[in-house]
Protein backbone atom coordinates (compact mmCIF):
# COMPACT_ATOMS: atom_id res chain seq x y z
CA UNK A 1 0.00 0.00 0.00
CA UNK A 2 1.47 3.50 -0.56
CA UNK A 3 0.34 6.90 -0.67
CA UNK A 4 -2.19 8.20 -3.27
CA UNK A 5 0.72 11.68 -4.38
CA UNK A 6 2.67 11.44 -7.64
CA UNK A 7 5.68 14.10 -7.55
CA UNK A 8 7.60 15.11 -10.45
CA UNK A 9 11.31 15.91 -10.16
CA UNK A 10 13.24 18.84 -11.08
CA UNK A 11 16.18 17.49 -12.81
CA UNK A 12 18.79 14.93 -13.58
CA UNK A 13 19.48 13.72 -9.92
CA UNK A 14 17.75 13.51 -6.78
CA UNK A 15 17.38 17.12 -4.19
CA UNK A 16 17.69 16.67 -1.11
CA UNK A 17 14.19 18.31 -0.50
CA UNK A 18 13.02 15.24 -2.57
CA UNK A 19 14.75 12.74 -0.82
CA UNK A 20 12.22 13.90 1.85
CA UNK A 21 9.35 14.72 0.43
CA UNK A 22 9.43 10.72 -1.27
CA UNK A 23 9.65 9.62 1.99
CA UNK A 24 6.54 11.61 3.12
CA UNK A 25 3.81 8.63 3.41
CA UNK A 26 1.57 10.52 1.53
CA UNK A 27 3.97 10.13 -1.54
CA UNK A 28 3.51 6.82 -3.51
CA UNK A 29 4.90 7.57 -7.18
CA UNK A 30 6.68 9.43 -9.24
CA UNK A 31 6.54 11.01 -12.58
CA UNK A 32 9.36 11.91 -15.07
CA UNK A 33 9.36 14.54 -17.68
CA UNK A 34 12.17 15.52 -20.44
CA UNK A 35 13.92 17.12 -17.78
CA UNK A 36 14.50 14.67 -15.60
CA UNK A 37 16.56 12.47 -18.68
CA UNK A 38 19.72 12.58 -20.30
CA UNK A 39 20.76 9.58 -21.28
CA UNK A 40 20.22 6.01 -19.88
CA UNK A 41 22.87 5.50 -17.82
CA UNK A 42 21.87 8.82 -15.60
CA UNK A 43 18.08 8.14 -16.04
CA UNK A 44 19.07 4.15 -14.68
CA UNK A 45 20.86 5.89 -11.74
CA UNK A 46 18.45 8.49 -11.08
CA UNK A 47 15.85 5.38 -10.80
CA UNK A 48 18.14 3.41 -8.16
CA UNK A 49 18.44 6.73 -6.17
CA UNK A 50 14.62 7.07 -5.97
CA UNK A 51 14.22 2.79 -5.42
CA UNK A 52 16.80 3.38 -2.57
CA UNK A 53 14.35 5.88 -0.62
CA UNK A 54 11.23 4.08 -0.86
CA UNK A 55 11.34 0.59 -2.97
CA UNK A 56 7.77 0.61 -3.61
CA UNK A 57 7.27 3.46 -5.55
CA UNK A 58 5.29 4.07 -8.60
CA UNK A 59 7.22 4.96 -11.58
CA UNK A 60 5.36 6.72 -14.22
CA UNK A 61 6.31 8.86 -17.58
CA UNK A 62 3.86 10.19 -20.37
CA UNK A 63 5.60 8.24 -23.69
CA UNK A 64 3.56 7.55 -25.72
CA UNK A 65 5.18 8.30 -28.85
CA UNK A 66 6.14 11.80 -31.79
CA UNK A 67 5.47 14.48 -29.99
CA UNK A 68 4.87 12.81 -26.18
CA UNK A 69 7.83 10.71 -25.86
CA UNK A 70 9.59 11.97 -22.51
CA UNK A 71 12.99 10.00 -23.04
CA UNK A 72 14.26 10.50 -26.25
CA UNK A 73 18.46 10.12 -27.01
CA UNK A 74 18.70 6.11 -26.66
CA UNK A 75 15.60 5.37 -26.66
CA UNK A 76 13.38 3.81 -29.62
CA UNK A 77 11.75 6.72 -31.66
CA UNK A 78 8.21 5.67 -31.34
CA UNK A 79 6.24 7.16 -34.05
CA UNK A 80 2.80 9.38 -33.01
CA UNK A 81 0.08 6.77 -32.33
CA UNK A 82 -2.24 8.92 -35.36
CA UNK A 83 0.08 8.36 -37.73
CA UNK A 84 1.02 4.78 -37.11
CA UNK A 85 -3.01 3.65 -37.05
CA UNK A 86 -3.50 6.10 -39.99
CA UNK A 87 -1.60 3.69 -42.33
CA UNK A 88 -3.31 1.69 -45.10
CA UNK A 89 -0.97 -1.59 -44.07
CA UNK A 90 -1.71 -5.17 -44.19
CA UNK A 91 -0.25 -5.62 -40.96
CA UNK A 92 -1.57 -2.84 -39.74
CA UNK A 93 -2.83 -4.83 -36.15
CA UNK A 94 0.62 -6.40 -35.84
CA UNK A 95 2.52 -2.73 -36.15
CA UNK A 96 0.46 -1.48 -33.69
CA UNK A 97 1.19 -4.17 -30.87
CA UNK A 98 4.83 -4.03 -32.00
CA UNK A 99 4.49 -0.25 -30.72
CA UNK A 100 2.98 -1.28 -28.19
CA UNK A 101 5.40 -3.27 -26.73
CA UNK A 102 8.37 -1.74 -27.73
CA UNK A 103 7.35 1.05 -25.88
CA UNK A 104 6.54 -0.63 -23.04
CA UNK A 105 9.50 -3.57 -22.91
CA UNK A 106 11.96 -0.26 -23.13
CA UNK A 107 10.52 1.49 -19.89
CA UNK A 108 10.47 -1.90 -18.19
CA UNK A 109 13.68 -2.59 -19.07
CA UNK A 110 14.11 0.65 -17.36
CA UNK A 111 12.70 -0.25 -14.10
CA UNK A 112 9.50 2.08 -14.94
CA UNK A 113 6.43 0.70 -14.30
CA UNK A 114 3.71 2.03 -16.83
CA UNK A 115 3.42 5.07 -19.50
CA UNK A 116 0.01 7.07 -19.52
CA UNK A 117 -1.45 4.90 -22.36
CA UNK A 118 -2.66 4.81 -24.60
CA UNK A 119 -5.27 7.95 -25.82
CA UNK A 120 -8.45 6.88 -26.20
CA UNK A 121 -9.81 9.58 -27.08
CA UNK A 122 -11.17 10.16 -30.82
CA UNK A 123 -9.50 12.69 -33.26
CA UNK A 124 -12.21 14.90 -33.38
CA UNK A 125 -10.80 18.78 -33.96
CA UNK A 126 -8.50 19.39 -30.67
CA UNK A 127 -5.34 21.01 -30.61
CA UNK A 128 -4.18 19.02 -27.81
CA UNK A 129 -5.13 15.35 -29.35
CA UNK A 130 -4.40 15.58 -32.87
CA UNK A 131 -2.32 12.30 -33.46
CA UNK A 132 -2.10 11.42 -30.22
CA UNK A 133 -5.36 9.43 -30.95
CA UNK A 134 -5.92 6.18 -32.86
CA UNK A 135 -8.73 7.41 -34.94
CA UNK A 136 -11.81 9.50 -35.69
CA UNK A 137 -14.62 7.22 -35.16
CA UNK A 138 -14.55 4.57 -31.96
CA UNK A 139 -14.68 1.41 -33.40
CA UNK A 140 -11.09 2.57 -35.18
CA UNK A 141 -9.85 3.32 -31.89
CA UNK A 142 -11.34 0.19 -30.13
CA UNK A 143 -9.28 -2.17 -32.89
CA UNK A 144 -6.18 0.13 -32.95
CA UNK A 145 -5.83 0.86 -29.25
CA UNK A 146 -6.81 -3.13 -28.45
CA UNK A 147 -3.56 -4.22 -30.25
CA UNK A 148 -1.43 -1.61 -29.68
CA UNK A 149 -2.50 -2.43 -25.94
CA UNK A 150 -1.95 -6.21 -26.47
CA UNK A 151 1.93 -5.21 -27.13
CA UNK A 152 1.92 -3.30 -23.68
CA UNK A 153 0.10 -6.79 -22.27
CA UNK A 154 2.87 -8.75 -23.43
CA UNK A 155 5.79 -6.74 -22.66
CA UNK A 156 4.10 -6.76 -18.73
CA UNK A 157 2.83 -3.04 -18.60
CA UNK A 158 -0.78 -2.19 -17.07
CA UNK A 159 -2.89 0.58 -19.59
CA UNK A 160 -3.88 3.98 -18.24
CA UNK A 161 -6.72 5.17 -20.62
CA UNK A 162 -7.36 8.95 -21.00
CA UNK A 163 -8.76 11.32 -21.00
CA UNK A 164 -12.39 9.87 -19.56
CA UNK A 165 -15.14 10.65 -20.80
CA UNK A 166 -13.01 12.12 -24.19
CA UNK A 167 -10.81 15.26 -25.09
CA UNK A 168 -10.94 14.97 -28.60
CA UNK A 169 -14.23 17.03 -29.58
CA UNK A 170 -13.16 20.10 -27.64
CA UNK A 171 -10.33 22.17 -29.49
CA UNK A 172 -9.06 24.06 -26.28
CA UNK A 173 -6.03 23.21 -24.56
CA UNK A 174 -7.11 22.23 -21.25
CA UNK A 175 -3.01 22.98 -19.96
CA UNK A 176 -3.70 26.13 -20.82
CA UNK A 177 -7.75 27.01 -20.44
CA UNK A 178 -10.73 25.42 -19.11
CA UNK A 179 -12.13 23.53 -22.06
CA UNK A 180 -16.02 23.25 -22.09
CA UNK A 181 -17.81 20.26 -24.08
CA UNK A 182 -21.08 21.76 -25.02
CA UNK A 183 -22.45 18.37 -26.17
CA UNK A 184 -25.47 16.15 -24.91
CA UNK A 185 -25.02 12.79 -22.62
CA UNK A 186 -26.20 11.03 -25.67
CA UNK A 187 -24.40 12.43 -28.17
CA UNK A 188 -21.07 11.81 -25.78
CA UNK A 189 -22.44 8.23 -25.14
CA UNK A 190 -22.68 7.48 -28.85
CA UNK A 191 -19.22 8.42 -30.05
CA UNK A 192 -16.19 9.02 -27.61
CA UNK A 193 -17.58 6.83 -24.45
CA UNK A 194 -17.68 3.82 -26.75
CA UNK A 195 -13.87 3.02 -27.10
CA UNK A 196 -13.80 3.54 -23.12
CA UNK A 197 -16.54 1.58 -22.32
CA UNK A 198 -15.79 -1.51 -24.96
CA UNK A 199 -11.73 -1.77 -23.60
CA UNK A 200 -13.27 -1.96 -19.86
CA UNK A 201 -15.79 -4.76 -21.10
CA UNK A 202 -12.82 -6.42 -22.79
CA UNK A 203 -10.47 -6.02 -19.21
CA UNK A 204 -7.91 -4.26 -21.11
CA UNK A 205 -7.63 -1.09 -18.92
CA UNK A 206 -6.32 -1.21 -15.64
CA UNK A 207 -5.89 2.69 -14.80
CA UNK A 208 -7.88 5.73 -15.63
CA UNK A 209 -7.19 9.21 -16.40
CA UNK A 210 -10.34 11.85 -16.44
CA UNK A 211 -10.07 14.73 -18.67
CA UNK A 212 -9.93 18.72 -17.40
CA UNK A 213 -13.15 19.29 -19.77
CA UNK A 214 -16.35 20.51 -18.45
CA UNK A 215 -19.34 18.46 -20.14
CA UNK A 216 -21.58 21.48 -19.57
CA UNK A 217 -24.79 19.89 -20.52
CA UNK A 218 -24.22 16.96 -17.93
CA UNK A 219 -22.20 18.76 -15.38
CA UNK A 220 -20.94 21.97 -14.20
CA UNK A 221 -17.65 20.38 -12.83
CA UNK A 222 -14.75 19.07 -15.00
CA UNK A 223 -14.42 15.21 -15.19
CA UNK A 224 -11.92 14.76 -13.09
CA UNK A 225 -13.93 16.85 -10.29
CA UNK A 226 -17.31 15.19 -11.09
CA UNK A 227 -18.25 12.28 -8.92
CA UNK A 228 -21.24 11.68 -11.65
CA UNK A 229 -18.48 10.81 -14.30
CA UNK A 230 -15.81 9.05 -12.26
CA UNK A 231 -18.64 7.41 -9.43
CA UNK A 232 -21.76 7.39 -11.83
CA UNK A 233 -20.51 6.99 -15.38
CA UNK A 234 -17.11 5.19 -14.74
CA UNK A 235 -17.08 3.31 -12.45
CA UNK A 236 -21.04 2.22 -11.69
CA UNK A 237 -22.74 2.58 -15.54
CA UNK A 238 -19.51 0.84 -17.38
CA UNK A 239 -18.13 -1.37 -14.33
CA UNK A 240 -14.41 0.51 -14.30
CA UNK A 241 -12.52 -1.56 -11.45
CA UNK A 242 -9.08 -0.30 -11.86
CA UNK A 243 -7.25 2.73 -10.66
CA UNK A 244 -8.01 6.34 -11.57
CA UNK A 245 -5.34 9.09 -11.78
CA UNK A 246 -6.34 12.88 -11.89
CA UNK A 247 -4.83 14.65 -14.61
CA UNK A 248 -2.22 17.29 -13.41
CA UNK A 249 -3.97 19.18 -11.00
CA UNK A 250 -1.63 22.21 -11.99
CA UNK A 251 -3.01 22.71 -15.57
CA UNK A 252 -5.10 25.62 -16.14
CA UNK A 253 -8.49 23.10 -16.86
CA UNK A 254 -7.83 22.33 -12.87
CA UNK A 255 -7.88 26.17 -11.55
CA UNK A 256 -11.73 26.26 -11.61
CA UNK A 257 -11.86 23.79 -8.31
CA UNK A 258 -9.83 25.91 -6.46
CA UNK A 259 -6.89 25.90 -4.64
CA UNK A 260 -3.54 23.22 -5.01
CA UNK A 261 -5.01 21.16 -1.55
CA UNK A 262 -8.54 21.74 -2.37
CA UNK A 263 -8.71 20.64 -6.12
CA UNK A 264 -7.03 17.28 -4.77
CA UNK A 265 -9.54 17.45 -2.47
CA UNK A 266 -12.01 17.58 -4.56
CA UNK A 267 -10.51 15.06 -6.71
CA UNK A 268 -10.44 12.70 -3.97
CA UNK A 269 -14.40 13.11 -3.53
CA UNK A 270 -15.31 12.81 -6.59
CA UNK A 271 -13.32 9.30 -6.92
CA UNK A 272 -9.87 9.67 -7.65
CA UNK A 273 -7.55 7.41 -5.96
CA UNK A 274 -4.11 9.39 -7.59
CA UNK A 275 -3.10 12.84 -7.91
CA UNK A 276 -0.86 14.34 -9.92
CA UNK A 277 0.01 17.84 -9.47
CA UNK A 278 3.41 18.93 -11.93
CA UNK A 279 5.76 21.64 -12.37
CA UNK A 280 4.87 23.70 -9.53
CA UNK A 281 6.19 22.46 -5.95
CA UNK A 282 4.83 24.78 -3.63
CA UNK A 283 1.85 23.64 -4.91
CA UNK A 284 2.57 19.57 -5.13
CA UNK A 285 4.14 20.11 -1.35
CA UNK A 286 0.75 22.14 -0.35
CA UNK A 287 -1.02 18.86 -1.16
CA UNK A 288 1.30 16.58 0.44
CA UNK A 289 0.67 18.42 3.24
CA UNK A 290 -2.97 18.28 3.16
CA UNK A 291 -3.20 14.42 2.89
CA UNK A 292 -4.47 12.47 5.47
CA UNK A 293 -0.97 10.49 6.39
CA UNK A 294 -3.42 6.49 6.54
CA UNK A 295 -4.61 7.67 3.16
CA UNK A 296 -3.21 4.17 1.26
CA UNK A 297 -3.87 2.55 -2.31
CA UNK A 298 -3.13 -0.92 -3.87
CA UNK A 299 -0.63 -0.36 -6.69
CA UNK A 300 0.08 -3.67 -7.36
CA UNK A 301 -1.91 -3.78 -10.73
CA UNK A 302 -0.04 -0.68 -12.19
CA UNK A 303 3.26 -2.44 -11.03
CA UNK A 304 5.97 -3.74 -13.71
CA UNK A 305 6.38 -7.51 -14.01
CA UNK A 306 10.11 -8.36 -13.04
CA UNK A 307 12.10 -7.94 -16.04
CA UNK A 308 15.57 -9.13 -17.07
CA UNK A 309 17.21 -5.35 -17.59
CA UNK A 310 18.17 -3.30 -21.04
CA UNK A 311 20.99 -5.40 -21.83
CA UNK A 312 18.78 -8.51 -22.10
CA UNK A 313 16.11 -6.93 -23.89
CA UNK A 314 17.63 -4.84 -26.73
CA UNK A 315 20.05 -8.58 -27.38
CA UNK A 316 16.52 -10.04 -27.83
CA UNK A 317 14.98 -11.33 -31.40
CA UNK A 318 11.87 -9.32 -30.34
CA UNK A 319 12.96 -6.09 -30.32
CA UNK A 320 15.26 -6.92 -33.14
CA UNK A 321 12.68 -7.59 -35.51
CA UNK A 322 10.14 -4.86 -34.16
CA UNK A 323 12.57 -2.38 -33.98
CA UNK A 324 13.56 -2.47 -37.23
CA UNK A 325 10.22 -2.96 -38.52
CA UNK A 326 9.15 0.12 -37.39
CA UNK A 327 12.04 2.21 -37.89
CA UNK A 328 11.63 1.00 -41.50
CA UNK A 329 8.42 2.26 -41.92
CA UNK A 330 9.13 5.35 -40.16
CA UNK A 331 12.22 6.06 -42.27
CA UNK A 332 9.25 5.72 -45.20
CA UNK A 333 6.96 7.66 -44.16
CA UNK A 334 9.41 10.20 -43.67
CA UNK A 335 8.78 10.26 -39.87
CA UNK A 336 12.15 9.59 -38.95
CA UNK A 337 15.68 10.56 -40.77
Amino acid sequence: MMGPFILDLNGHELEAEERELIEHPAVGGIIFFSRNYHDRAQLGALVKAIRKVKPGLLLTVDHEGGRVQRFREGFFPLPAPGKLAGLDHPELPSLLEDAGWLMAAELLAHDIDLSFAPVLDLERGSEVIGDRSFGAEPEQVIARAGAYIGGMKAAGMAAVAKHFPGHGSVRADSHKESPVDERALAEIEAADLVPFKALISQGLVQGMMPAHVIYRAVDPEPAGFSSFWIKEMLRRRLGFAGLVFSDDLTMEGAAVAGGYAERARRALAAGCDLLLACNHRAGAVSIIDSLPHDLARDLSPLRKRDNAGAAHLYGSRRWREASERLLRISREQGWTG
